[in-house]
């Protein structure tokens, strides 16, 4: 009799192990919500956030600052602090680099302002649906925040 108990402990604890497993990589993990292109709410910025590692980064997809007149050719990165880096097209740069989920939110991260040169501190949450990016030097206190919004590709396509 202790062995049948012992074999049905052993059996249903790995029933229940499978199951968490099974449930826990099928559903993807809070962190990772950030993942995905998103367009700033005034339509300043079209972004697409990737994971690379433990970090979190977003790829620029368009910047109202950073096209010509036409609004379709990018600028070159002639602000760039890096003299070898001034020829190179702003299209599809890391721009936001160093994001690391910690305590319910993105920390430690750095973006890049292509139309000045400038990189500052950044940090983001997801906050109803919407990601909620702060941008600063220094203390967070002066800075800016900007709300994104899931970019809905199949919009997209439909009104072009």
């Amino acid at each position: 009799m202790p062995l049948t108990f012992l074999a049905r402990t052993i059996l249903t604890f790995a029933l229940l192990t499978t199951l968490v497993a099974a449930l826990s990589s099928a559903q993807p993990s809070q962190q990772d919500s950030i993942l995905g292109k998103w367009t700033a709410e005034n339509q300043n910025i079209k972004m697409e956030m990737f994971r690379s590692g433990q970090e979190y980064k977003a790829h620029l997809l368009w910047g109202n600052r950073v096209v010509e007149k036409d609004g379709v050719t990018f600028k070159l990165d002639t602000k760039n602090p890096d003299p070898a880096l001034r020829t190179r097209s702003l299209q599809g740069i890391e721009f936001i680099t160093g994001l690391v989920w910690e305590n319910g939110s993105y920390t430690g991260g750095s973006l890049y302002d292509g139309s000045s040169g400038r990189s500052y501190r950044c940090k983001a949450e997801i906050k109803n649906g919407k990601l909620v990016m702060r941008g600063y030097m220094g203390m967070s206190l002066f800075g800016q925040t900007m709300t994104f919004v899931r970019t809905n590709e199949s919009e997209k396509k439909a009104s072009d």
